[in-house]
């Protein structure tokens, strides 16, 4: 007799779907439910409250991020932008 694997939280589905969709829902599912890093006091306390709705455990600090993750590669981009245009404009005000 075969020996039965463990598929965690995607075993709700039983045989339905594929193995792939099912592995995809695991990792997407792992991902959203573990504590992730707080922006405001940097401390691993962060939890999703609903979709795109997060907040900090220990600071209480609420903040709007991405469905599955708090940050999105979109809002990195837009963050990386803005901190060097405020860099640049900084540097051009202390040469003048």
């Amino acid at each position: 007799m075969g020996r039965a694997k463990k598929v965690g939280s995607a075993g709700r589905y039983g045989a339905r779907f594929g193995v792939t969709i099912r592995k995809r829902i695991v990792e997407i599912e792992s991902q959203a439910k573990r504590k992730h890093l707080c922006p405001s006091c940097q401390s691993r306390a962060v939890k999703r409250v609903s979709v795109g709705i997060w907040r900090c455990r220990r600071c209480g600090h609420t903040f709007a991020g991405g469905a599955v993750l708090p940050t999105t590669k979109i809002g990195d981009v837009a963050r990386r932008s803005a901190s060097g245009a405020l860099s640049s404009a900084k540097a051009k005000q202390e040469k003048s």
